[in-house]
């Protein structure tokens, strides 16, 4: 799934649930929507600033982090992607993977028994730009003339 395939009115619900979020959060009230649920982190292409954006929203919320490199798994080189998608989404409720590749995304997502979040892959629609919109200031730009996804 890509921005592009949520209707404006499912984005305004996932805009207004991180404006709630993030409300909390600068409250310091728990907002623990993610107790019981782990992520997995799929790292070939490291990343400080999605690593800890990623582990420490998930702790905000509740969650647990599983932290991968491609160099800890058999992802992609030993093990086909379909078969690595197949064993890690049995174990976890979300996957992140920030790869060199789209298609690899494609691939894994299309084995996954879970959602797989693409944070910032080249050429795609990714969390990165989609993040941007809830900490545009008051009054916030129309929806309907928001582009969701890169070009």
């Amino acid at each position: 799934m890509q921005f592009t395939d949520l209707t404006v009115d499912e984005l305004a619900y996932v805009f207004n649930r991180a404006s709630v979020i993030k409300r909390k959060f600068k409250a310091y009230e728990k907002h623990h929507t993610l107790a019981d649920r782990t992520l997995a982190m799929i790292f070939e292409k490291a990343s400080t600033r999605t690593r800890i954006s990623f582990e420490a929203g998930m702790y905000q919320m509740g969650g647990a982090v599983v932290h991968l490199t491609t160099g800890d798994t058999q992802l992609g080189r030993a093990e086909p992607i379909e078969d690595s998608a197949k064993v890690i989404s049995r174990m976890v409720d979300l996957v992140m993977i920030r790869t060199f590749e789209q298609t690899k995304i494609e691939r894994f997502a299309a084995n996954s028994r879970v959602p797989v979040i693409n944070p910032v892959s080249s050429g795609a629609s990714s969390v990165t730009r989609s993040a941007a919109r809830p900490t545009c200031p008051a009054p916030a730009p129309s929806l309907s003339n928001w582009p969701a996804t890169s070009s």
